[in-house]
C-alpha cells in the first residue's frame, strides 16, 4: 500500500528512532508540512541521508510546504538537535541543541508566485547555527530538525531562558519535546540527515 508523502515521513521518523528518542510517541505525532532543509552548496537533508560535516557547515535554508488550516500569519519556530551526543551507543548528552530560530514565517504569496519558497527568518537566532561536528569514532549522528507552530504572532522567547545561553556546557541535556511543551509550541514537520563522526 502506498502511503501518503506526510505518512511515509511518520514512519520513516519510527523506524529510525526518531520517534521516540527526540520525538514522543505519545500523543502520536502526525505531521502537517513537508520540510525541505537545503545547505548552501546544494545539499539537502532527506530523511536520514548521509552528509558531511563540510555539507554541513553552514546554515541552511528552509522550506516547508503550507500547513492545512492555518492562517497565512502564522510563526513558526525552528530547532535542529542532535540526540546521539556523544554516541548512539552512550547519547548521555542527549540532545544537543544546534540550532533554535523563532518569528519563521511561510513565505508570502508574491514570493510563491515568483518561485522563491524559502522560509523567512524574522528574527536573529535564540540559538545561533552550530554546525554538526560529531565526534571522531562516535558513528552515525542524527541530526533532526523540527518545525514548531508558534502559540501566537509575538511569540519570543524570555532573555534568561536556557535557549540563550549558548556555550557548548549549555547546549547539551536538552529536550526538543520538553522545550515545545513549555512554550506551547506544536510540532508541524520534521527532516533529519546524519553525519558520521569519523
Amino acid at each position: 500500500m502506498l502511503l501518503n508523502p506526510l505518512d511515509a515521513v511518520r514512519e520513516d521518523l519510527k523506524d529510525n528512532d526518531i520517534i521516540p528518542d527526540v520525538i514522543p510517541a505519545d500523543p502520536p505525532f502526525h505531521p502537517k508540512a513537508l520540510l525541505v532543509v537545503t545547505f548552501p552548496n546544494g545539499q539537502e537533508a532527506l530523511l536520514g541521508n548521509t552528509l558531511t560535516k563540510t555539507d554541513t557547515a553552514d546554515e541552511p535554508t528552509v522550506v516547508f510546504t503550507p500547513v492545512p488550516d492555518i492562517n497565512d500569519e502564522a510563526t513558526y519556530t525552528l530547532v535542529m538537535t542532535d540526540p546521539d551526543a556523544p554516541s548512539r551507543e552512550n547519547p548521555k548528552f542527549r540532545e544537543w541543541r544546534h540550532w533554535v530560530v523563532t518569528g519563521v514565517k511561510a513565505p508570502t504569496t508574491s514570493a510563491i508566485e515568483s518561485d522563491n519558497l524559502v522560509a523567512q527568518l524574522t528574527k536573529s537566532a535564540v540559538t545561533p547555527y552550530h554546525p554538526p561536528a560529531p565526534p571522531p569514532g562516535t558513528g552515525k549522528h542524527r541530526y533532526v530538525i523540527l518545525l514548531y507552530q508558534e502559540p501566537s504572532a509575538d511569540f519570543s522567547i524570555p532573555a534568561d531562558a536556557p535557549e540563550r545561553k549558548n556555550e557548548p556546557a549549555n547546549r547539551k541535556n536538552w529536550k526538543a519535546a520538553g522545550f515545545a511543551d513549555k512554550y506551547g509550541l506544536k510540532l508541524v514537520g520534521v527532516n533529519y540527515f546524519v553525519v558520521v563522526g569519523e
